[in-house]
């Protein structure tokens, strides 16, 4: 797969010195003019493309039930084992005689099991609808269920006569005061479990929309610089340029949650690119080398793209004579393979910038969350160039 499509001749500056510069000159353009055009047209194309995206998010979001899947088999389980270790925590209390402690174990053990399966299997048959209820009004129905299901129990065993003699209305007292006291407990345990999910969801997914929101500053401005300089020179490539790089920021700004695909990774890479060639003109040299990969794959947002970003500011703008940035990517046995290798610059060793390697952190973090431990990333010098190195396994989108 040859992948082709970048600006034609570019136009503006030419070299980075002239772009960081602002072009301050260039054809007579007036860049105070220029860069207000500039500046508005990106601002309301952005501003549009947020409005959709903000909708979409706001007409997807779901509100979060209250109480767990009772109808999995692990919390099934779960009630079960909780359920014997209170029927044996409450015989050992009662003090029963040797000889007739497993007797009594069995029918607390039968008594109870009977209760906790029927809650859990109301439940479960009730999980939608409370689940559309407040945390306070969902907490009040559930333990109301229980107590009646004690009701229920208790009367279905005083009928097959499976209660001992004690008299019935001490006795359902204390029954459901135990059933009360254990529901409110549990269901407070519950709600306790709820929040920390919750709070855990929250920072992941605040953390995830800080990192993919990173964009240099000095990526910006430099994008700004080279659409006003384009603005009087070529108006329809300073459109383009200004859509891709709108389409940048509403990736950027678009839900971190929400997966991409390499099609659509591939795009904004390549228009991530348009853009810094018309600032570096023939000094950025770019080949792509990706055939017969699932371009539907499903893969976090912007995960090339920072990727291209430190090649390009770390291997190519320090050198006088430029450089080559190649992206590779081969797909193999369910695993997606992308690489992305700069030339450094030649000279003495002050000429490399230093980085804080915030953006393979960035990369390295997101792949973390989305794949655990099937996905990673490699860096190091290969054939005396940089290279950066990822691997997923591939999820339709």
């Amino acid at each position: 797969m040859t992948r082709a499509g970048l600006y034609g001749p570019a136009h503006g500056c030419r070299n980075s010195h002239a772009a960081d510069a602002g072009c301050r000159g260039a054809r007579g353009v007036d860049h105070a003019g220029a860069s207000r055009q500039a500046a508005r047209a990106f601002a309301d194309k952005l501003e549009r493309d947020q409005t959709v995206t903000y909708t979409a998010g706001m007409s997807e979001s779901a509100p979060r039930a209250f109480l767990p899947n009772f109808c999995a088999i692990r919390m099934v389980f779960a009630v079960v084992v909780s359920a014997e270790l209170l029927a044996v925590v409450l015989t050992l209390a009662a003090f029963p005689a040797t000889d007739q402690f497993w007797t009594v174990l069995s029918l607390r053990s039968l008594y109870i099991q009977w209760i906790t399966l029927t809650v859990a299997a109301l439940y479960c048959a009730l999980r939608l609808p409370l689940g559309r209820l407040s945390h306070a009004m969902a907490g009040l129905l559930a333990w109301l269920l229980v107590l009646l299901v004690t009701l229920g129990v208790f009367m279905a065993a005083e009928l097959l006569g499976l209660r001992d003699g004690a008299p019935r209305l001490p006795a359902l007292a204390h029954h459901l005061a135990i059933a009360g006291i254990v529901g409110a407990v549990l269901l407070r345990y519950l709600y306790e479990q709820h929040r920390e999910r919750e709070r855990e969801l929250a920072e992941s997914q605040a953390r995830l929309q800080a990192l993919q929101a990173r964009i240099r500053p000095h990526f910006l401005f430099n994008s700004m610089n080279t659409i006003a300089s384009l603005t009087r020179v070529d108006a329809d490539l300073a459109e383009q340029v200004v859509e891709d790089l709108s389409d940048l920021f509403r990736a950027t700004l678009s839900d971190a949650q929400t997966l991409s695909t390499l099609q659509r990774e591939f795009e904004l890479a390549e228009g991530y690119l348009r853009i810094e060639q018309q600032r570096l003109g023939d000094r950025l040299r770019v080949t792509w080398d990706v055939p017969d990969l699932p371009l539907d794959a499903a893969l976090p947002a912007l995960l090339l793209q920072p990727l291209l970003e430190n090649a390009v500011y770390h291997g190519v703008e320090p050198s006088m004579t430029g450089g080559e940035v190649a992206i590779s990517g081969r797909y193999r046995g369910g695993v997606i393979t992308l690489a992305v290798r700069n030339t450094l610059p030649a000279g003495a060793p002050e000429q490399t910038r230093r980085g804080n390697r915030m953006a393979q952190q960035n990369v390295r973090e997101r792949l973390d969350a989305a794949y655990g431990d099937r996905a990673g990333m490699v860096v190091g010098r290969v054939d005396d160039c940089y290279q950066v190195r990822v691997h997923f396994p591939v999820a339709p989108a």
